[in-house]
């Protein structure tokens, strides 16, 4: 019995490296694309490619979704069964700044990929997925945001992810791919990227409480967001290519919490209790009851956020909750990691990152 071939871009990030694992113990073949790089970049894959146990089973290419001979190049190499368009320029802030290297990756990448199914021939064999964003919404028409809920993109990031959500849908009905579009909403983990919001809480918080820093700096706390697992969201993806037929999906947990709430429920983790005070650019919050043994660095009233202009958005997106009530239908599927598990999960995972050898946690 021949096993299933996958194709994995953006592999070396947070989502690729979870859909990897979940992939290789489904007995697939995975494959990865990644960006040859002066620095070295495959922090999230190595426990991956050091097993012994995945050895033939997993396997890395050099390539750019920018430049389509590569990728084709690849594809032909590999006939994967399915391929998995997981790679972008993700950071919705950093698009306003390279907004042109936004759009290529994510906007021509996604049809780079397209077009070499279709002009290899493998319409018939290869199925694929692509990484679709909530942040296609941006301008919020309703409560809660379906499948038939109209976009508004508020950034470069959406507007390029809008081109390639549309570009999926065009090349699936004029070359009958198997193509679908997975929506996701907010999804972390301790794999998250440094500069997310919610990492920069639990390693701001981490970094605090080992005397390594004494505040974090922060844009809008009041944005709200509907945050998942990326474990469980890789599922979904996956889910998304076994369905009979391609189509568009929203992936979400139907529950939203706002930053403020999530830099709350890190410190109350940790038995920390915060106090906000002041308005607006002012806003700031402060220690307010601790254990002074457990926790030496700290001390009462130290402010610990503080809100800084700079990290506002120039356009932003500040109300996102899905309904992921079709997936749940068709594809049997539902966010299994509740926010505090969440956040317990990535404390835990920062707390020991920046644990200092003699302190005592």
């Amino acid at each position: 019995m021949n096993k299933k071939k996958a194709l994995i871009t953006g592999i070396t990030g947070q989502d690729g490296s979870y859909l990897a694992e979940f992939l290789l113990n489904k007995k697939y073949i995975v494959h990865g694309i990644k960006r040859k790089s002066s620095s070295y970049n495959s922090a999230r894959i190595d426990n991956i490619y050091q097993n012994k146990k995945y050895k033939n089973k997993f396997f890395l290419h050099y390539g750019d979704l920018i430049d389509a001979a590569s990728v084709s190049e690849i594809i032909n190499k590999i006939k994967p069964d399915e391929i998995y368009n997981l790679a972008a320029q993700s950071h919705v802030g950093v698009s306003f700044k390279l907004p042109n290297y936004t759009t290529q990756v994510n906007a021509i990448g996604t049809l780079n990929i397209l077009d070499a199914i279709k002009k290899l021939n493998l319409e018939k064999k290869t199925k694929f997925y692509q990484a679709s964003t909530s942040e296609l919404f941006g301008k919020i028409q309703e409560k809660k945001q379906s499948e038939k809920t109209k976009f508004y993109p508020k950034s470069p990031y959406a507007s390029s992810k809008l081109f390639a959500y549309w570009i999926t849908k065009n090349y699936r009905e004029s070359y009958n791919i198997f193509a679908s579009n997975g929506i996701l909403f907010n999804h972390e983990s301790p794999r998250r990227g440094e500069t997310f919001v919610t990492r920069k809480i639990t390693m701001g918080i981490s970094k605090i409480i080992n005397g390594l820093d004494n505040c974090i700096y922060l844009g809008n706390i009041y944005s709200l967001r509907d945050w998942g697992h990326a474990k469980d969201y890789v599922e979904m993806c996956w889910k998304v290519l076994q369905n009979k037929k391609s189509d568009d999906f929203i992936i979400a947990t139907e529950k939203q919490y706002s930053v403020k709430f999530f830099i709350e429920k890190s410190f109350q983790y940790l038995g920390i209790k915060i106090s906000w005070v002041g308005k607006g650019l002012k806003e700031k919050a402060l220690i307010k009851n601790f254990n002074k043994e457990k926790f030496p660095n700290l001390k009462k009233g130290m402010i610990v956020v503080r809100i800084d202009k700079k990290h506002f958005r120039p356009n932003d997106v500040d109300n996102l909750i899905g309904d992921s009530s079709k997936a749940k239908k068709i594809l049997n599927w539902k966010s299994k990691t509740s926010i505090y598990e969440l956040i317990k999960e990535m404390m835990d995972h920062d707390l020991k990152l920046f644990k200092k050898k003699d302190f005592k946690f």
